[in-house]
């Protein structure tokens, strides 16, 4: 089957947000933005790179600290929720009363 050349731009356009780690979600919002559906120009495409740079970088900001708490992770077999960096960063769930708060409040 044969396809447009704008069609085919919409769907690698579609591709490397995706690879980007963009949502489907924040992929469309973008494409609905271009005047009559068109296909992003490279101005289109600068202008959107730009208003997704913030969230691409608080996710690598995220992975970051990931990377370096690891280390205090390892070994530690999660035997205390209070201590957990990861996963009960300065006791969250400790505010939240007792009992099973993951479970309980869904997370």
């Amino acid at each position: 089957r044969r396809y447009r050349r704008d069609a085919m731009r919409r769907v690698s356009f579609i591709r490397v947000a995706q690879a980007m780690g963009m949502s489907l979600q924040d992929i469309g919002a973008a494409l609905a933005g271009l005047p009559q559906q068109r296909t992003p120009t490279a101005d289109d495409w600068a202008r959107i790179s730009r208003s997704w740079r913030p969230l691409l970088q608080a996710r690598i900001d995220a992975l970051c600290r990931l990377r370096d708490q690891l280390d205090s992770c390892i070994g530690c077999g999660c035997l205390s929720l209070e201590r957990c960096r990861l996963y009960n960063p300065e006791d969250a769930a400790g505010e939240r009363g007792s009992g099973p708060r993951f479970l309980l409040d869904g997370g």
